[in-house]
């Protein structure tokens, strides 16, 4: 059966062609969506349709028997259900009308064996299947937070970075002011050292300009007074 004796067999109980294609097409298209993206599609009774990774390995031609490198791929995988398994060994019988699979009742183990307690082998298989259901939700939580914690850790490393920037900031601006006043403070005792030299120093000149003067106006005084004590021992004589 291909995919347009599909639909006509869908058209058969939907009543119309043009709404089964849309149905078919539209159920494919979900399935194939959800697997490409990791998702697991199960369908009770009928079976799952998941997404496998296959590891790097070495593989061997079967032509050639050259043994060669296969890289790491993901395929899809569909593990058939047991009411499906039950259906096509025969251990079941396809019912002549409505779906030929069920859920199967709660505490069986296949659709149609009620009242058959579930062993347990058949619940170790539900917890794999719970926990590998869960598996991808637990994958996406921790890359979430693993996402949020390395956000949080970029952006105090970019907060320090700020702080230990406007901290040498501050510090070369507080040791250029440092500098200048060091430098102001020490032309400024160098001009007032050199105006109290220059001060000293004419202070200096004018006293002796002062003794000059006075020594010039005693000098004559001294020279009369000897000229006239010559002069009255002459007449004496």
């Amino acid at each position: 059966m291909n995919k347009a004796q599909l639909v006509e067999a869908v058209a058969e109980q939907l009543g119309g062609r043009k709404a089964a294609a849309e149905a078919v097409d539209a159920v494919l298209d979900t399935m194939v969506r959800a697997v490409v993206a990791g998702d697991r599609v199960s369908v009770t009774g009928f079976g799952t349709f998941e997404k496998v990774e296959r590891s790097a390995r070495f593989a061997r031609n079967p032509q050639t028997g050259e043994r060669v490198k296969v890289k790491k791929t993901a395929v899809p995988r569909f593990r058939p259900g047991q009411g499906f398994k039950d259906l096509v060994s025969g251990s079941k019988k396809l019912p002549k009308e409505g779906p030929s699979v069920k859920k199967a009742p709660k505490g069986s183990l296949t659709p149609g064996k009620t009242g058959v307690a579930a062993t347990p082998a058949a619940k170790r298989a539900a917890t794999k299947r719970s926990a590998a259901a869960a598996a991808p939700a637990a994958t996406k939580k921790t890359a979430a937070k693993k996402t949020a914690t390395t956000a949080a850790a970029k952006k105090t490393t970019a907060t320090a970075t700020k702080k230990t920037a406007a901290a040498a900031k501050k510090a070369t601006t507080t040791a250029a002011a440092k500098k200048t006043t060091a430098t102001a403070t020490k032309k400024t005792a160098a001009a007032a050292k050199k105006a109290t030299t220059t001060a000293a120093a004419k202070k200096t000149t004018a006293t002796a300009k002062k003794a000059t003067a006075t020594a010039k106006k005693t000098a004559p005084a001294k020279k009369t007074a000897t000229r006239k004590t010559t002069a009255r021992k002459t007449s004496a004589k």
